[in-house]
């Protein structure tokens, strides 16, 4: 019998990036397979019914679906936390553990994360979200002591809109996040076209890009006590591993 990593994404149902682009990843380390389970998620905003897509009992009834298929980490594939709140991550964490044994991460702990690994404490965020999303996400990022250099954002609350958008767009908000010499740029949402420009833009900017579906996969394999090396043409994460999901927060 061959030994498998098995990858377990609960997948907000409108998106359409975060599925391919984790194929594409994986192609370069076929002894780890992805599984995915949809709860609905169609709109990225601060009103109240937007922000009850995110409730536990939809995720928490996913899990226990992925766990049946004996995954080895279970992920929210998505950023909420980023504007929910980190501590909201860390308690669905906490529940899908305690409900499947399993442990868990989300996009946004994957992040906060892969910063902490990198030393990366002053960041540029390039997302397609609302004013008032960015704002929040920036906000309960100061809070984790992370100092947002630069910001660039396409005003949309999609979110099935968010994969439209093409590469090169993304690229250019890169570009000119890097014109502030942050210490890492997030690319952040599982349904924004980051994944293959990311390490490119890398290499030509020598700045840390940190695509949202990239960084979970990185966690999720660190987590599960898998080898990232495989996944180094990636970006310069995948050559770090990082078993952990504490929180960075700045040392006093």
């Amino acid at each position: 019998m061959t030994t498998r990593t098995r990858l377990g994404l609960l997948t907000p149902s409108s998106n359409t990036v975060l599925e391919p682009m984790t194929a594409a990843i994986l192609a370069d380390a076929p002894e780890v397979t992805a599984h995915f389970a949809r709860f609905r998620v169609m709109e990225i905003s601060l009103s109240d019914d937007a922000l009850g897509q995110f409730s536990f009992e939809p995720q928490l009834a996913a899990a226990d679906l992925l766990a049946d298929a004996r995954v080895d980490v279970i992920a929210w594939a998505g950023t909420s936390g980023g504007w929910v709140g980190i501590e909201n991550d860390r308690e669905l964490c906490r529940m899908i553990s305690e409900r499947t044994g399993v442990p868990a991460t989300t996009s946004t702990l994957a992040l906060l994360a892969a910063f902490k690994e990198l030393d990366a404490w002053r960041y540029g965020l390039v997302t397609p979200y609302l004013s008032n999303v960015q704002k929040r996400i920036v906000d309960n990022f100061e809070g984790r002591g992370l100092s947002c250099a630069s910001e660039l954002h396409l005003g949309d609350k999609g979110n099935f809109s968010f994969s439209e958008y093409d590469e090169d767009t993304i690229a250019g908000m890169v570009r000119s996040a890097a014109a502030a010499t942050p210490d890492a740029i997030a690319i952040y949402c599982t349904n924004f076209n980051g994944t293959r420009v990311a390490p490119e833009l890398e290499r030509e900017l020598s700045i840390p890009v940190l695509d949202s579906v990239a960084v979970t996969i990185w966690h999720m394999l660190a987590l599960a006590g898998a080898d990232t090396a495989p996944l180094r043409r990636w970006g310069k994460l995948f050559s770090i591993p990082a078993p952990t999901l504490n929180q960075p927060e700045r040392a006093t």
